[in-house]
């Protein structure tokens, strides 16, 4: 698993976060926590973009979350070097990291579980990039 994870949410991904960061906590995982820091009405762009640039900066990787994952998603990949995956099962995070090197965990803290969210978590957090055509592909991005 990763050694460190910087996270944020916005009020509606709040509660998954902080279920998210314990388990990670639990396991041995430092987590940075940028916000926000509790239920009250707040915008998550701001949050998306600070936690994406530090994780970037850092070659760290970020898990984010908010009511459905799309607006974080949404957020996090304006910025330059994210590769944000909005996530909902087991697959995509395993296919988010396999085939295309996600950095950034999106989640939907309305639309997923704790259970699943720990379970996708685990997942996307043990699962390696196979680089080959993948790098390839990736690196596309960078031309854009």
């Amino acid at each position: 698993m990763a050694q460190q994870i910087i996270m944020g949410s916005d009020h509606g991904g709040f509660g998954l976060k902080e279920s998210i960061k314990a388990h990670l906590q639990a396991s041995g995982v430092q987590v940075v926590d940028l916000g926000t820091h509790d239920e009250s009405s707040c915008d998550y762009p701001p949050i998306a973009r600070k936690v994406v640039c530090q994780a970037v900066n850092e070659g760290s990787r970020a898990i984010l979350i908010c009511g459905t994952g799309i607006g974080m998603s949404i957020a996090a990949n304006r910025v330059k070097g994210a590769r944000a995956a909005l996530c909902h099962d087991a697959f995509t995070a395993e296919m988010s990291r396999r085939h295309n090197d996600a950095n950034v965990l999106v989640l939907g803290g309305r639309v997923i579980g704790d259970s699943v969210a720990r379970g996708i978590v685990d997942i996307w957090l043990k699962t390696e990039f196979e680089g080959g055509r993948h790098l390839k592909r990736i690196s596309m991005f960078d031309e854009q």
